[in-house]
């Protein structure tokens, strides 16, 4: 018998937070979002992500109001999935989590940093910038890889694209030719 997805006996934010985003692969889903994954090819390969997964959980999202789905291709029809204002909300934990995770699930450190556009500097935990005084949005973040990181041995383009230093809710792939108008 499969797990359910909900925690019905629980009267608590957390377990509804958990119903949305609490389950295997969503957060990482969520995560490439913030880095600019938006088609679901690149989803699949960079996640490495079974196909059927991949649809359940982009499909969970949207009906949550986390992603919105967008149709970039009119034939075949292509769909983009971007972060609505909720799933910006969720930048905050994403930030806290991988510092968590970097500090105490990581033998080998940060290999991600996320820094201030407008000074370089490492944002705290709670996504300040110390030295400017300010809590920085995700359009303000400059991802790179932190100094020392193992080189990621992945080649898929978004890893690639990734590599280098790269602006939040930027596009990691070439956004394609613009659709055909319809009449």
């Amino acid at each position: 018998m499969a797990l359910g997805t909900d925690y019905a006996q629980q009267d608590c934010s957390i377990a509804r937070a958990l119903e949305v985003v609490g389950e295997r692969w969503s957060m990482l889903i969520v995560r490439d979002a913030f880095y600019g994954v938006s088609r679901f090819n690149d989803f699949l390969v960079h996640l490495d992500i079974p196909r059927a997964v991949l649809t359940a959980r982009l499909r969970a999202l949207v009906e949550a109001g986390v992603l919105r789905k967008e149709q970039y291709q009119y034939s075949p029809a292509r769909y983009g999935y971007h972060l609505t204002e909720a799933g910006l909300e969720l930048w905050l934990p994403i930030h806290a989590l991988s510092r968590w995770g970097e500090k105490h699930a990581s033998d080998l450190g940060p290999r991600t940093i996320f820094t201030h556009d407008t000074c370089g500097t490492r944002l705290s935990p709670d996504s300040h910038c110390v030295p400017c005084g300010v809590r920085v949005t995700p359009e303000q973040v400059i991802m790179r890889q932190a100094p020392g990181a193992r080189p990621n041995p992945r080649t898929d383009p978004v890893a690639v694209a990734l590599s280098r230093p790269h602006r939040l809710l930027t596009p990691v792939t070439d956004p394609g030719p613009e659709p055909a108008a319809h009449h």
